[in-house]
């Protein structure tokens, strides 16, 4: 537990997707508040799945593999099936949480940014700035940033993508939270996508009290877009992990 943080029942809306919601709903109730589920993003397959699959069967032609996200690694390596990932393969994360998910899946990365969990960071490592001529595979969702592959095309490398997985907005009733709407203290969101699909969900009848209500986000990116969007008061946590979430979760509504 954070020391000395409690949440004194702090009613926090965690908008992640299902499969990935669990410990943030652990550490927020183990530290006293409530968590209040809406998924406001779904993580789907490919609309057609084999040309993915045809890609990660060839994949020695390659020098190096970046994963943008923990999607991307347990949405690629599904694709890739029983032969996995050759072992002579460098492997990049973008930030802990994607290194965890290979390590998990038993091969772990060989370059992690750990300043900045981000394509700017991974952009700012020396391995990345020596990429001349070499083959680079960036494996991501449907639509994700393109700032790393056309930096790294700029530095000389021929860069190439595989889109692994798609965001989906889910089909959920918000009519029951907004009905208790006086519990949530706080909304929390992860990307610009998911801030996008809040305002989808809620619709005109709910978006007032939305965008009224504090956010936290974990970037700078979503942080500005929330402003954009409309939100009146916008926090940062200090990183994208469960304990840096924690820790924004506690000096905002601890007590």
């Amino acid at each position: 537990m954070t020391a000395g943080c409690d949440l004194h029942g702090a009613g926090v809306l965690v908008t992640r997707p299902a499969h990935q919601a669990g410990e943030w709903c652990r550490l927020i109730e183990e530290h006293g508040g409530r968590a209040l589920r809406l998924p406001a993003l779904e993580i789907a397959g490919p609309a057609d799945p084999e040309p993915a699959r045809r890609r990660l069967a060839r994949l020695n032609d390659c020098d190096l593999l970046i994963f943008v996200s923990p999607n991307a690694v347990r949405q690629g390596l599904a694709l890739a099936g029983p032969a996995g990932l050759p072992s002579r393969l460098q492997l990049a994360a973008v930030g802990d949480a994607t290194a965890a998910a290979l390590a998990e899946m038993g091969r772990p990365a060989d370059l992690v940014p750990q300043r900045s969990q981000d394509s700017e960071g991974l952009l700012a490592l020396p391995r990345l700035g020596a990429v001349a001529g070499q083959r680079v595979l960036i494996v991501r969702g449907e639509g994700g940033r393109p700032l790393l592959g056309e930096t790294l095309a700029q530095r000389g490398a021929r860069v190439e993508y595989l889109e692994v997985y798609r965001r989906v907005c889910p089909d959920s009733d918000v009519a029951p939270l907004l009905a208790r709407w006086d519990q949530v203290d706080l909304v929390t969101a992860t990307s610009n996508q998911i801030l996008e699909n809040l305002l989808l969900l809620f619709g005109a009848a709910g978006r007032g009290r939305l965008l009224e209500t504090p956010l936290l986000v974990i970037s700078g990116r979503t942080g500005e877009r929330a402003r954009t969007l409309g939100w009146k008061q916008v926090w940062r946590a200090g990183g994208v992990s469960e304990q840096a979430v924690l820790a924004a979760l506690c000096a905002h509504l601890g007590r």
